[in-house]
């Protein structure tokens, strides 16, 4: 009898669905209409939970699966699976580390130079008929140079350094914060946030986010200042939204390239309202290459956990 494993996000690479399905029997909870029944009825004979970062799995979740043996997250945010539960049951937590770390940071600086240089506000304005109409250079502001902007880069771990290997290639100086200061890399740390913000550019968040919640508030999109961009590829919840909203719209910062919200996937009006705001669904990682990357180390953190091997990623055991 093949194993048991309950799927709580879809996985939309075909030829990972068809490895799953040909080595376990698969549990789609979120095709169910009663889900909360469903798991009553089958979860005593699940052995492995795949999930995904914005998901996660709770406590109560877990408690229902006595046979559980994996997590795997199809992903890398692990703050909406209760990890100090599964530390204390033994169980592995496993997310798929390194294989975003690409496609984010290009989405980063994608984002970034979509913003000051006005690309998405341009391409409406054609396509709407306006050059036509309005012919005159004049009729569209000047852009924002990115080649050589300071670039201040919140969270120095995989994607941090990602993002600031590409900054570099375009000339821009890099400085960073976090927890502490990275000795195995050559960019300038700057501890307090509101600090690294006064003498940046561009402020890109890339930090794990796993505690922190609105660390970017007024006080830092004001240091931040009038010529300053916002770019976050992270978790929208490091962003204070009304202060963004307000620094946006009274010309407080320049321009915002935003990946991520605070309650997807409902973004706040105001923000869609500006020609300022470059705006994606949460599809950093969405690319055919990553997305096929990060199933197969979902499929590998399942078949070494329930070989009774730790899996290679494992973040709680």
């Amino acid at each position: 009898m093949k194993p048991d494993i309950l799927q709580l996000n879809p996985i939309l690479v075909p030829v990972i669905n068809d490895q799953l399905n040909a080595l376990y029997t698969v549990h789609r909870l979120y095709e169910q209409a009663a889900p909360d029944a469903y798991l009553r009825e089958h979860g005593a004979k699940m052995r492995g939970v795949i999930t995904g970062g914005h998901t996660g799995i709770s406590k109560a979740m877990m408690e229902q699966l006595p046979a559980l043996q994996i997590v795997a997250v199809n992903g890398v945010g692990t703050d909406a699976v209760d990890l100090a539960y599964a530390r204390a049951r033994g169980l592995p937590v496993a997310a798929t580390l390194g294989a975003l770390t690409e496609d984010v940071a290009d989405l980063a600086i994608g984002l970034l130079i979509a913003t000051c240089r006005d690309i998405c506000t341009v391409d409406r304005f054609v396509r709407g008929g306006e050059w036509v109409r309005r012919p005159q250079p004049s009729a569209i502001r000047l852009a924002r140079r990115f080649s050589g902007m300071r670039v201040g880069i919140v969270g120095m771990g995989r994607v941090g350094r990602a993002i600031a290997i590409r900054a570099a290639g375009f000339g821009c100086p890099v400085a960073y914060t976090d927890l502490r200061a990275m000795t195995d890399v050559p960019w300038t740390y700057i501890a307090d946030l509101k600090e690294l913000a006064r003498s940046s550019d561009a402020l890109v968040l890339a930090a794990a986010a796993d505690k922190a919640e609105g660390i970017v508030d007024a006080a830092v999109l004001d240091a931040l200042g009038p010529d300053g961009f916002l770019v976050n590829i992270a978790r929208g919840r490091l962003v204070n939204e009304p202060d963004l909203v307000a620094a946006l719209t009274s010309g407080r910062i320049a321009g915002a390239g935003l990946d991520v919200f605070a309650d997807e996937p409902h973004v706040p009006p105001a923000l869609l309202a500006l020609d300022n705001v470059v705006c994606q669904a949460h599809r950093a990682s969405a690319t055919h290459e990553t997305r096929k990357a990060m199933g197969e180390m979902v499929l590998a953190a399942i078949a070494q956990a329930l070989a009774g091997e730790r899996p290679a990623m494992s973040l709680t055991t």
